[in-house]
């Protein structure tokens, strides 16, 4: 060991603001745990590919200021969290930022710039300080030698041995995993001759004998030699983590997982201890007087860490006005198009024949709106996309368990599949029916395993041609030359056409006043049960694509990363229940006479809506379905036609023509944007439908019903301050950080994603760090950026007094707000709007 790294390791064992007073080495554990579990903790998980939610990835860091974290980010990782000097300067140039838009932003800050400064330093390159690791500073080859950076073989080398370690679905030959991440890292990397080679380190084995054993001691190892300050500890570790980002992502989300069903995870941080253990093996194994020039140099770096981030948060003072200046932009067209709205009268002439429900998603804006202007007789509702069901859903024949509910909760109902071809065999008398078509199911599974098994394989698709024959081109040349076809439910699969049109999704479990208590709750959530239409239509959605590992990205976030279909057809079914609609009834709910209850799917990719269980629906609300099914139509072809420019298509299409070709972008296996999903959401409407009816919100606008007269003691109102709000702030900054940092915080180019694990995420290539966030082609057409990367603004047409106690009892939303990870306005009485800053409401100037 070099004689620098004992003085230095001693000097780590006493507290630099102690004196001479020795520190224990309980103590040094101690403050070891306590800096490694704050660098985990800052990790924001990701979700595997199947249940793929949206996810703000700075959301572990939000009880600091965004500029904060913003500087924090690009000191330990080199990651932009605001928008690019370049992508802000052609928003100034191109008019989409206005002076006035400026203006009211340095106002909002007091920084005491001025603009003729503000404008100049968007046109110079932002300059932040960066604190480099112990790899970084002993990448330097004294003899010349051209290879692969030390961090980006360490990267690849930790990145293959997670791969290897957490794939449970995709490899047929698995790995030992007897112990830990790390006893597996360090059993790999010792077995590996080929690492010392890739990194120009044939003595490797020599630092691989100084390796601990347990991640406890190589944490404790590796902050001994280091010698660095106590105080810089935790900012290092995570500085680590940031390397692997990705990984530490997925590992986040194991611990998320665990945490919700009362466990502990310890992953998170034996990957912390495999990556810091690879920088004091380098300097195991660089035994020369460059390297202990660099290692003093470090320590030197990491003393002036708390100056570092400091200056860059200064230096970052500037990009946040600009980013604000391009939301004020934003949010005055905003106010301007909901002031525009004609007030509707209090009791209109017209009768509500007909509620559809739709999801909140800026997807189902445009449609809500067309359906309106169809049939005049239709209100239409929103609400969050799992219809309030608390639900995991498991299908027929199988041991899958999916959550069909937002990440931030966890399942409490069960939804299984039962065989009902009509409504009197729900039950009992349902029971004979689901042996056979439990049997046929299986069936089919175990014929499909032997295709399923070899499609695995890289070079399967061309390969296997020859030995499972021309069933197999058959499929090639549906993928290679796509057909209009309608969207298939992948929750069919496997069963024959007798079972599928009869297969339901059913809430287990609940007795009868279970049942009502929670259609009661859902009902008064949805803000329908004061007036309840005599057909009501449960609208999930989700969207159609082939060859797309991020394809559940672009389905139902309420949901998991699943399609709406299982909560609506669910919850149709409980509301129709005789039992559960007299219960209702018993509690004084309004319901008609005659009430039905239909669940339904918007198609977000082709603007097609499919209906469920029709056929147990008695003679008259077939008939009203067949006279709504109109009004979808027409609607559909409306959106459809305002969303074709966007996608290369001609809006002058003829009806069927344009839906065909929507359909085979959908069903094309090249297609890399079958359509644009969220992006260029940037608000959250959270007031009655009168607030927003007839106004041309552009798909931007979440929406989400709420009659503050209808919730008298605010339950209502915390709610959707308290999930929607919180899910629509994660889809927001997604989208924001995909945009801002497509390399770090995006997942790269989409024709080079390898899937890792069958589900857990995606490789841009067959290495380097797994990738999160979105592809470039969900955010970018080619040309220009699609996303406009604005924090959300949250408009809520409710009292000051009741939105405050919200923020007041829940600490999440507080540091939402007082930190500027997204803007709250409300409807202010006298007209206009008002906003929330720094615990009080200030008028917004029209």
């Amino acid at each position: 060991m070099h004689t620098l790294t004992h003085t230095r390791a001693a000097q780590a064992t006493t507290p630099r603001s102690h004196g001479p007073v020795l520190e224990t080495q309980a103590d040094f554990n101690a403050r070891v745990e306590g800096a490694c579990a704050q660098a985990c903790r800052a990790i924001a998980p990701a979700w595997p590919l199947d249940r793929a939610i949206a996810v703000n990835p700075h959301w572990e860091r939000i009880g600091r200021p965004v500029r904060e974290v913003a500087a924090r980010m690009a000191v330990l990782g080199g990651i932009a969290v605001f928008p690019s000097r370049q992508h802000l300067q052609q928003a100034w140039a191109g008019g989409r930022i206005q002076p006035a838009d400026l203006q009211e932003a340095l106002t909002r800050q007091s920084s005491g710039l001025g603009a003729p400064e503000v404008i100049a330093a968007l046109h110079q390159p932002l300059a932040v300080p960066s604190l480099p690791l112990l790899i970084d500073v002993l990448d330097d080859d004294p003899e010349g030698r051209a290879r692969l950076s030390w961090r980006q073989a360490v990267t690849h080398q930790v990145s293959q041995v997670c791969a290897a370690y957490f794939d449970h679905h995709q490899a047929d030959w698995q790995p030992e995993r007897a112990g830990s991440l790390y006893a597996f890292w360090r059993d790999t990397v010792a077995h590996d001759h080929g690492v010392g080679v890739l990194m120009g380190l044939p003595d490797l084995g020599r630092g691989l004998a100084a390796l601990p054993a347990t991640r406890e001691d190589a944490e404790r190892w590796v902050l001994r030699r280091l010698g660095l300050p106590a105080e810089a500890w935790a900012d290092y570790l995570e500085a680590v983590l940031l390397t692997v980002n990705g990984w530490a992502s997925w590992c986040a989300y194991l611990g998320w997982e665990a945490r919700q069903q009362g466990r502990g995870d310890a992953h998170l941080r034996d990957l912390l201890a495999i990556r810091l253990a690879w920088g004091a093996l380098l300097l195991e194994c660089r035994d020369d007087q460059a390297a202990q020039r660099a290692f003093a140099a470090l320590q030197v770096e990491w003393e002036c860490a708390a100056e570092r981030l400091q200056q860059a948060e200064a230096a970052l003072q500037v990009d946040e006005l600009w980013q604000t200046a391009y939301e004020v932009g934003y949010q005055r067209d905003l106010a301007r198009r909901l002031q525009a709205v004609a007030p509707l009268p209090a009791d209109p002439a017209a009768p509500v024949e007909v509620q559809a429900a739709f999801c909140i998603d800026v997807r189902s804006e445009p449609l809500r709106r067309a359906l309106e202007a169809a049939w005049p007789g239709v209100q239409t509702v929103g609400f969050a996309g799992f219809f309030g069901l608390p639900v995991a859903y498991t299908p027929l024949a199988t041991e899958a368990r999916r959550p069909q509910l937002p990440g931030l909760l966890a399942p409490a109902l069960e939804v299984t599949e039962q065989i009902a071809p009509t409504v009197a065999d729900f039950g009992a008398a349902g029971a004979r029916l689901q042996a056979p078509a439990r049997q046929q199911r299986l069936a089919q599974f175990a014929r499909t395993e032997r295709w399923g098994a070899g499609s695995r394989w890289p070079n399967a698709a061309f390969s296997s041609v020859e030995a499972v024959g021309a069933g197999y081109l058959g499929r090639l040349g549906q993928w290679l030359r796509p057909s209009a076809a309608a969207r298939r439910s992948l929750d069919g699969e496997g069963l024959s056409p007798r079972y599928r049109p009869v297969c339901r999704p059913v809430l287990a479990g609940l007795d009868t006043n279970a049942k009502v208590d929670l259609a009661a709750r859902v009902l008064h959530a949805m803000g329908v049960d004061r007036g309840l239409a005599p057909l009501v239509v449960l609208v999930g959605h989700g969207s159609q694509s082939a060859n797309n590992a991020q394809a559940a990205a672009l389905d139902c976030g309420a949901c998991c990363g699943q399609t709406g279909e299982v909560n609506a057809r669910a919850l149709a079914r409980l509301l129709n229940e005789a039992e559960v609609q007299a219960g209702l009834r018993a509690r004084g709910l309004a319901l008609p006479g005659d009430v039905a209850f239909v669940a339904a799917l918007h198609n977000t990719t082709t603007d097609e809506i499919e209906a469920f269980d029709l056929d147990l629906l008695p003679a008259w609300g077939q008939a009203r379905w067949a006279r709504l099914a109109t009004a979808w139509a027409q609607a559909g072809d409306q959106v459809r036609r305002e969303r074709a420019p966007t996608l290369g298509l001609d809006p002058r299409t003829p009806h069927a023509s344009l839906l065909d070709q929507l359909r085979r972008r959908a069903n094309d296996g090249a297609q890399t944007r079958p359509e644009w999903g969220l992006t260029g959401n940037a608000a959250f409407l959270i007031a009655p439908r009168a607030r927003s009816q007839g106004a041309v919100l552009d798909g931007r606008v979440f929406l989400h019903d709420y009659d503050a007269a209808n919730d008298a003691d605010g339950s209502v109102l915390e709610l959707l301050m308290t999930a929607p709000m919180l899910v629509t702030h994660w889809i927001n900054w997604q989208y924001h950080a995909s945009t801002c940092d497509p390399q770090r915080l995006g997942s790269g180019n989409k024709l080079l994603h390898n899937v890792v694990g069958g589900r857990i995420g995606v490789f841009e290539g067959n290495g380097g760090d797994l990738r999160i966030g979105l592809a470039r082609q969900s955010l970018h057409d080619g040309e220009h950026w699609r996303h406009e990367p604005l924090r959300l603004t949250t408009v809520i047409d409710a009292p000051a007094e009741a939105i405050e106690r919200v923020i007041a009892a829940h600490a999440v939303v507080a540091q939402l707000l007082q930190h500027d990870w997204l803007h709250l306005w409300r409807f202010a009485e006298g007209g206009g709007f008002e906003r929330y800053v720094r615990g009080r409401w200030e008028a917004v100037a029209a």
